[in-house]
């Protein structure tokens, strides 16, 4: 099987594994916590800590990844950027959940969090310009909705 093809086939498992995912969140999830006590929610197979909600909480990040994975190999790209993509983002990934277990509010972190997301999204603006500069006609047009996804993950950071 070729890179394009695999590239593509990890796309959909990522998009379809994050669609099943926030469905079962929307269908299953969500009705209970509406209906139910706090007590009475972690006596059910969804409890907060059990398995079944900490494979939901990390199935948005992962699949993006495998996503990220696949369009990176469809779209022909190194080897090592490929690796490079998939092992940092599996690694913060990683980072998060060992954070979250914990169960403390730093303000310190919170705040260093903050700041790279921010400091990243002025990264991207600076190769956004740098790129548009450079392109014409439809690219432009492409890229500038991709400037608009990344305000909306900016808006979306900021608003959680």
């Amino acid at each position: 099987m070729s890179k394009q093809k695999v590239g593509l086939v990890l796309f959909w498992i990522g998009i379809v594994w994050t669609i099943a995912w926030e469905s079962v969140a929307v269908v299953k999830i969500l009705p209970l916590m509406h209906s139910l006590t706090l007590d009475e929610f972690n006596q059910t197979i969804w409890a907060f800590t059990g398995p079944l909600m900490m494979l939901r909480g990390v199935s948005m990040p992962l699949g993006a990844i495998v996503s990220g994975v696949g369009m990176l190999l469809y779209s022909s790209a190194k080897g090592s950027t490929v690796w490079k993509f998939g092992t940092g983002l599996f690694a913060v990934l990683i980072i998060s959940l060992v954070v979250m277990s914990l169960n403390f509010y730093s303000a310190p972190v919170f705040g260093i969090g903050g700041t790279l997301i921010l400091l990243s999204f002025i990264g991207i603006l600076w190769f956004f310009a740098k790129e548009r500069i450079a392109l014409e006609g439809s690219s432009t047009t492409a890229l500038d909705f991709r400037l608009v996804g990344y305000v909306f993950m900016l808006m979306a950071a900021f608003y959680i």
